[in-house]
């Protein structure tokens, strides 16, 4: 379910709301003039989906460069590093 306040809202009751995202992580929607206009989350939340953005980033780039002929696939990789740690 969307939470969704209004800016004034945000600046009458910012401790409230700042509880509220920290014990539920999810975020709060803010609207202004009616409009929706920031989504404001929990520190840890944030962090923890901007890691899994950076994760998925990564794992769609290692697939475009196989895709291209680049990079080295995981069992060739794999067979390498046991190599080396031999």
């Amino acid at each position: 379910m969307l939470n969704t306040r209004t800016s004034a809202y945000l600046r009458d009751n910012y401790n409230e709301l700042s509880d509220f995202c920290r014990s539920r992580m999810e975020p709060v929607f803010i609207t202004r003039d009616g409009q929706e206009d920031l989504a404001v989350m929990n520190i840890e939340a944030y962090r923890k989906n901007h890691a899994r953005y950076e994760l998925y980033s990564l794992i769609d780039q290692g697939l475009k460069e196989l895709e291209n002929g680049e990079g080295t696939d995981f069992d060739e990789f794999m067979e390498e590093f046991w190599k080396e740690t031999e």
